[in-house]
């Protein structure tokens, strides 16, 4: 009875709008007085020992990374090296929204980030130049989704603490599946801006145009390099690459931007102990919540449940997809990914896949979480950022959804899209 006690009253909590860390506590409270086997203390002591943990202090430093970069100018210089080079295709902002998304993404780590930062400056533009808002909303809520598929991810992070799977693995993992969705969205806007007949800019950038807009934006377009090539080059480690990404950005934010003043330094900083504490919350109950699961067996029995109703590798791969996507539709990634990954990875390492794959099959669904509602974080943000309406942004998203879908089911039956790059360096 401790696995329906566990589940109902988690949903119950869910229902009542309690937020959803502490709604994890309490439902792992509620099975322990039911008898779950361990004390009243148990859920504070795994909270603690939850967060306790080195590789999870790239989380707080990643979040810091990518508000300070935002609120520091990269966004913007970033606008302007794409907008040299790509400003006369048919379509041109919207195309130059993705290419920015994705290269903002490894940079930050966070989907809502990313849609903040980058959504705050293209926004206004793309309205300004004709496209509709209901476009230019959804685009910017799908795009930023991009930013917790290409590494550094902090669902990566996540992931791999969750079931001891590489995290350089894993974000060696996410290069493939993010440029697919990131060159799918770019097709669609291609395709969908000629037939609305948004065509870019008349005006042709001279070299020296193009050249000065790459300079001035140096070093926002080598950060990438630096964290990156240091993880994979041995040089640090993916915690120690967020802590350098933080001291990059506040660097260039202050000293050379020269646009992070105190007043917003302040606010950057603010909002990012805001998303720290709450994601960390959600880490230490789901915590405890994951070792009840594991010390009922609740995984093994889901595992057995799924693999007697079919043993069609295909049908089952399907029912998880169909899962996660349900999930992510009430769930956000964090605590989605720590209950989840610890039910559902036996039952993929059953059907031959790697942990590395199966994490980017994950991670991929809860992307798709950020842009389905009703929890839907990204459509939140970029409703903000337009200072519109969740339906407007609804109403343009479901182009987006489905092309996504399809990329992850490419993503989900095609092993080589995940597994190529960590088999060629070594994870696999």
């Amino acid at each position: 009875m401790i696995g329906p006690i566990l589940f109902g009253s988690l949903i119950i909590f869910m229902i009542l709008q309690v937020p959803v860390g502490i709604a994890i506590g309490l439902s792992s409270l509620c099975a322990i007085l039911a008898g779950a086997g361990q004390g009243h203390t148990y859920i504070v002591n795994q909270m603690v020992s939850g967060a306790n943990s080195f590789t999870l202090l790239a989380i707080p430093l990643f979040i810091l990374a990518g508000e300070l970069m935002g609120g520091g100018g990269v966004s913007r210089r970033l606008l302007e090296v794409g907008n040299a080079f790509l400003g006369r295709i048919t379509g041109s902002v919207a195309i130059i929204t993705v290419v920015v998304c994705m290269f903002f993404a490894a940079v930050s780590g966070s989907g809502p980030a990313t849609v903040a930062a980058v959504g705050s400056m293209v926004v206004p533009t793309m309205l300004e130049k004709g496209y509709s808002k209901q476009f230019s909303l959804a685009l910017i809520a799908c795009a930023g989704s991009i930013g917790v598929i290409i590494p550094p991810s902090i669902p990566d992070v996540i992931y791999g603490v969750s079931t001891n799977t590489s995290i350089s693995g894993l974000f060696m993992a996410g290069f493939l599946p993010g440029f697919l969705i990131g060159g799918t969205l770019i097709v669609m806007c291609y395709i969908y801006c000629k037939k609305k007949g948004w065509h870019g800019d008349k005006e042709k950038k001279s070299m020296k145009e193009k050249l000065k807009a790459v300079w001035d934006a140096k070093f926002a377009l080598i950060n990438p390099f630096i964290i990156l090539g240091g993880i994979y080059g041995g040089i640090f480690t993916p915690t120690e690459a967020a802590a350098v990404a933080a001291v990059y950005a506040f660097i260039c934010g202050v000293f050379i931007h020269r646009e992070l003043t105190l007043q917003n330094i302040y606010t950057t900083i603010a909002g990012a102990c805001s998303t720290t504490g709450t994601t960390m919350v959600i880490i230490g109950c789901a915590t405890g919540f994951t070792k009840i699961l594991t010390l009922q067996r609740i995984p093994e029995a889901v595992s057995s449940a799924m693999l007697a109703a079919t043993d069609s590798k295909i049908i089952l791969l399907l029912l998880i997809n169909i899962l996660l996507l349900i999930v992510g539709c009430f769930m956000d990634t964090t605590p989605a990914i720590m209950v989840l990954a610890p039910m559902l990875l036996p039952i993929a390492n059953s059907l031959g896949l790697s942990n590395i794959h199966f994490g980017m099959i994950m991670v991929v669904n809860l992307a798709i979480g950020f842009i389905t509602p009703p929890l839907g974080i990204n459509l939140f943000v970029a409703a903000r950022v337009g200072d519109s309406t969740l339906t407007v942004v609804v109403k343009g998203i479901i182009m987006f959804i489905i092309a996504m879908i399809c990329d992850l089911l490419l993503i989900t039956y095609i092993p080589a899209i995940a597994e190529t790059l960590p088999r060629v360096f070594g994870f696999l």
